[in-house]
């Protein structure tokens, strides 16, 4: 056990990267707007292994390990939107149009990455990506990214509860057991999980996380054995559904404008489909060594998500026609594991019981998916009051870290999901789904634009790419294309309600609910602004160093006590099955 005071000052980075720690700018507080920190520098102990411990009430601890941070990313963006999502966007449509979306999307999603790992490995702070909005852009765009984010996440996190409700009901039918009993279990498991404090949580979501990957993996090697003829029927299905019916299926339309609605609809679905991937932003203020951590686990996660997804959708279309009646399901607002279009692709094997498996690893999937909502509440809510945006009482931890006001507050607003299980609200809740959605593509929007900010400043600050732990490879170009695609997107996102055809009539819930999320966003900036009076951060004036000579004492003392590991001969503590079953992944 160590003690590090306000006078031990890191000199290095275990990554070559300069601390850069300037005492003339530490404290520097934003012009009438949030402040990110006092710049004051506490004293803080270590425990066994090297991670620093405040005992201020006001820090939360960096429990999550390199290969809890790696997991983590991973399964955030492995879920039901890979195994349901895809059957909703097969049947609208075809299997070309979503092989190319989901590729192209997910290029798109590794340039909103990389621009994120950049801010990061710079200062991985508590106040997650909304601090670097304060920071590098304007305290306004901090203060409605970060409130945004939470709003998407209070209602995701009940919205998966419930579609775990939804999974049990193949075993047990509303009849036999409300399905409310369900959720009051899920909701009461993930609070307790969440409570018993970061190194609990990391270890839980590393291995439902390895269960999703084992379980992609599984499905993809099935896929393709089923695709070459090795399954009971004894058919090799090759490209055939790519001919008849084809690879490109009209929607709302006819003709080439017709495929070229669907192609836009699987794009579409493809960018919701990959939205959760930058929760590994809101991780960085509980990750140990995150100068290297962070950017290992954005440069291999997301290669591991597009093989995953690329070759999984590409497999699929092989195996379903975009026609079939069992994707009918699929478009239900209570699409159940059978609309899974796996599933549906066992069935036409003939393969019996598998199905039920995967009903299950698919259970796990919306739990985990359920369990890290809320840790991304209670922490954006927790960085929102560490920036001045919220109120003080939030910014409270106990002594393991766990900020617990905001973890109630985010818990508390998950009893919504109450509300979805009665028959006659759904369809209120899903325009409160469709509401908050487009948050997530405001969020890339709103890291793409800090990113952009934040490397205008710090060339104008003479900061060069070999004093960064990491730098975004295609740079400030790479932001603007992708900038640019995410507000396309975010304005084309329910074109149906303009097109003839698409409900008869023009559709104003879904416009209404599809697109206020919009002006809800500008709102807040402009509210913030209105009321605040805050100013857009000039590029020779944004700041760099508050925060960071606290996270530079951090790491020095966690690679201090891993040489002193290291020189002693300590075997790590790493398991047998992780060794020989899952590093491999990694």
């Amino acid at each position: 056990m160590a003690i590090w005071n306000r006078n031990t000052r890191a000199s290095s980075s275990s990554d070559g990267a300069s601390p850069h720690s300037d005492p003339e700018k530490v404290g520097h507080d934003y012009s009438k707007g949030g402040v990110i920190g006092t710049g004051e520098t506490t004293a803080f102990n270590t425990d066994n292994n090297g991670v620093a411990i405040h005992e201020d009430h006001k820090h939360l601890h960096r429990g999550l390990k390199s290969r809890h941070i790696t997991m983590i990313a991973i399964g955030g963006a492995i879920g039901t939107g890979l195994i349901i999502g895809t059957g909703k966007a097969l049947a609208q449509s075809g299997p070309g149009s979503i092989l190319i979306a989901y590729t192209l999307v997910g290029l798109l999603v590794y340039v909103v990455m990389t621009a994120l790992g950049e801010m990061a490995a710079w200062i991985p702070h508590s106040s997650g990506f909304a601090g670097y909005a304060t920071r590098f852009v304007d305290p306004a765009l901090g203060f409605a990214l970060g409130w945004t984010y939470w709003c998407k996440y209070i209602i995701t996190a009940p919205n998966q509860l419930t579609a775990s409700a939804l999974i049990i009901q193949e075993w047990k039918s509303p009849k036999e057991v409300n399905p409310g009993v369900f959720v009051a279990v899920f909701l009461v498991t993930i609070c307790l999980i969440n409570y018993f404090g970061i190194k609990f949580f990391g270890e839980l979501e590393f291995w439902l996380s390895t269960i999703k990957v084992i379980t992609i993996v599984g499905v993809i090697f099935l896929s393709f054995l089923l695709a070459v003829g090795a399954g009971p029927n004894g058919e090799a299905t090759g490209f055939k559904y790519y001919k008849k019916p084809g690879a490109f299926k009209a929607y709302i339309d006819k003709g080439a404008t017709g495929k070229f609605y669907g192609f836009w609809a699987s794009f579409v679905n493809a960018v919701f489909a990959y939205l959760g991937t930058e929760l590994i932003g809101v991780t960085v203020g509980e990750a140990q060594n995150p100068r290297k951590t962070i950017p290992r686990a954005i440069k291999l996660t997301f290669y591991r998500i597009l093989f995953f997804y690329c070759l999984a959708v590409f497999f699929l279309g092989m195996l379903v026609p975009y026609d079939s009646k069992e994707l009918k399901f699929a478009n239900s607002s209570k699409a159940r594991a059978s609309a899974s279009p796996f599933v549906v692709a066992i069935k036409l094997a003939g393969i019996k019981h598998l199905p039920g498996i995967l009903n299950a690893c698919i259970l796990l999937f919306t739990f985990s998916a359920s369990n890290s909502d809320l840790y991304i509440a209670s922490r954006t809510i927790y960085g929102l009051a560490e920036q001045g945006h919220a109120p003080k009482i939030f910014r409270w931890t106990d002594k393991r870290g766990v900020p617990v006001p905001a973890l109630a507050i985010s818990a508390l607003f998950c009893c919504t999901a109450f509300m979805n299980v009665a028959d006659d609200s759904t369809v209120i809740f899903g325009y409160f789904v469709n509401l908050t959605t487009i948050f997530g593509l405001l969020s890339w929007i709103s890291l793409l634009v800090s990113h952009i900010f934040f490397v205008r400043a710090r060339r104008a600050q003479g900061i060069t790419n070999d004093q960064l732990a990491y730098t975004a490879p295609f740079g400030l170009i790479g932001s603007y294309i992708a900038l640019f695609f995410c507000c396309l997107i975010a304005l084309t996102k329910n074109f149906n309600v303009f097109t003839k055809g698409s409900y008869g009539s023009f559709d104003y819930k879904n416009f209404v609910t599809g697109y206020l999320g919009i002006p809800v966003y500008l709102i807040c900036i402009f509210g913030y602004k209105f009321f605040m009076k805050s100013k857009m951060v000039k590029p020779h004036e944004a700041d760099f160093y508050t925060g960071k000579d606290e996270i530079d004492r951090e790491e020095e003392a966690f690679l201090a006590h891993q040489a002193e590991v290291k020189a002693s001969g300590a075997k790590k503590g790493k398991s047998w099955f992780y060794k020989t079953f899952v590093a491999w992944l990694l």
